[in-house]
């Protein structure tokens, strides 16, 4: 049943996204946690606090956090029909919680401005994607960014949610949200957050570190090239110094045969990190279109695996 939930969730939000006027008018699922994040980080994570004191305050967060998406979703799945009303419910309500549309259009948008010579617009579109500074990036550099940020968030804002819907129906979609959306706003190494946000951290490293392989391995399968995918992704991936999007990400740089990652800039400082697939030139804009076909196509083969699943 979980299984076919995803398919239909996967298929509302490809078909329909999360339209401007309810985001405006309502927001969003994770805008909703992302709120409770910050009052509660604004609240507990106090500075004149030990390192223990903010590490038990960031627990005791993200335990909130969690049963705040999760009992509601339980309490709900316990209402719920059985047979296809129930799945057809369930993979409505958790449509909003996986991003086919979104991701796709948010790295569409970076590529349009470049193909047209604004960098500056491009800057600002991939700013919306990633988390370091673009100012000063180049338009090989926005390309790198974009297609980066389209391959870990495969992993992140789909593969992983639709994992854990499988297994666990609505609660475990919405658990894994929570986790995801607490580890993108408080997990940083900066001093404010490295250790209230360390729960958040290990517990989404942990969360992704099956569905970031699965990715990986679907983006090789999805190309021509497999072999070099798979050298570029095994060979690299450790490389990153996240231990689950690296894979996606050796993998992506694989497929396409650029090279990703390498050092950047993020509001915290500057990162050193080794380029994934090194021997490659860097991506233009080009191959952000390339990698937005790769991406549709890992989609499709998700769909596919979905429906295996769902009928054995």
């Amino acid at each position: 049943m979980s299984a076919a939930a995803m398919i239909v969730a996967l298929a509302t939000e490809s078909a329909f996204g999360w339209p401007d006027r309810v985001f405006r008018t309502i927001g969003h699922p994770v805008t909703w946690l992302g709120r409770l994040i910050n009052h509660m980080d604004a609240r507990f994570n106090l500075s004149e606090d030990a390192p223990a004191e903010r590490r038990k305050w960031g627990r005791i967060t993200l335990l909130i956090v969690v049963l705040v998406a999760v009992l509601p979703t339980l309490l709900i799945a316990a209402i719920l029909p059985e047979g296809w009303l129930g799945i057809i419910a369930t993979g409505l309500l958790a449509a909003p919680l996986v991003a086919p549309r979104s991701m796709y259009t948010h790295v569409a948008d970076v590529a349009a401005p470049l193909r047209d010579g604004d960098l500056s617009q491009a800057r600002l579109a991939v700013a919306k994607i990633v988390g370091r500074d673009p100012q000063n990036l180049s338009s090989q550099g926005v390309s790198r960014a974009a297609i980066e940020s389209l391959a870990e968030n495969t992993s992140d804002g789909i593969v992983a949610p639709v994992f854990w819907g499988v297994l666990f129906g609505l609660p475990g979609i919405a658990a894994y949200k929570a986790v995801n959306t607490a580890d993108s706003m408080i997990a940083h190494k900066t001093e404010r957050h490295l250790h209230f946000g360390r729960a958040a951290a290990s517990l989404d490293d942990l969360a992704n570190w099956l569905p970031a392989r699965l990715t990986a391995l679907m983006i090789c399968v999805v190309q021509p090239n497999i072999l070099r995918a798979l050298t570029v992704t095994f060979q690299d991936a450790s490389q990153h110094r996240s231990p689950n999007a690296g894979w996606p990400e050796a993998a992506m740089a694989g497929a396409l045969d650029v090279r990703l990652s390498g050092p950047r800039s993020y509001p915290e400082g500057p990162s050193e990190d080794a380029f994934l697939n090194a021997v490659a030139d860097d991506p233009t804009p080009v191959d952000i279109d390339r990698a937005l076909s790769l991406y549709l196509r890992v989609i499709c083969l998700l769909a596919v695996l979905l429906f295996f699943v769902a009928i054995t």
